[in-house]
């Protein structure tokens, strides 16, 4: 859980967020649903699972427009999509190299992306670790499931 949170308090800093918190750590079941956008990422190697990253599609939105310089994005169309799938991609590869510093080798899919109303997932463990964070008061949810 460790190298997630330390990845967002990496890189959400470099994409012009200030305000970053972790707001809390849950247990959930291996069947997520969630409302708005959800960009899973699978993990290889030493330890094996993936990572679901939600959050609220208006937030995805204004995520997507810090990430472009202050650009509005009225729509979550393909630039904004592109925009939160990196993200995913920053976060768990930043990840990866936490792991790596201290002697795990994982490796990381390319981010799938959903958005929807009422999406389910099945996590590949049994008990995900939910980790709720923020920046600039923009929830944001992490659910790790990792076997290894």
């Amino acid at each position: 859980m460790n190298p997630f949170i330390q990845a967002f308090f990496s890189v959400m800093p470099q994409l012009g967020f200030d305000d970053i918190k972790k707001e809390g750590i849950s247990l959930k079941d291996d069947n997520l649903i969630s409302t708005g956008v959800i960009m899973t990422v699978g993990i290889v190697g030493e330890v094996k699972g993936n990572v679901v990253y939600c959050i609220g599609l208006e937030d995805a939105k204004n995520i997507a427009s810090t990430m472009m310089m202050g650009m509005p994005v009225e729509e979550f169309d393909e630039m904004a999509q592109s925009a939160v799938s990196e993200l995913a991609n920053m976060l768990t590869a930043n990840a990866a190299t936490y792991f790596s510093e201290i002697g795990i080798t994982v490796d990381i899919s390319t981010p799938t992306l959903l958005y929807g109303t009422n999406v389910s997932i099945k996590m590949s463990s049994n008990q995900v670790l939910c980790v709720k964070l923020s920046a600039n008061g923009i929830p944001f949810e992490a659910n790790i499931a990792i076997n290894g």
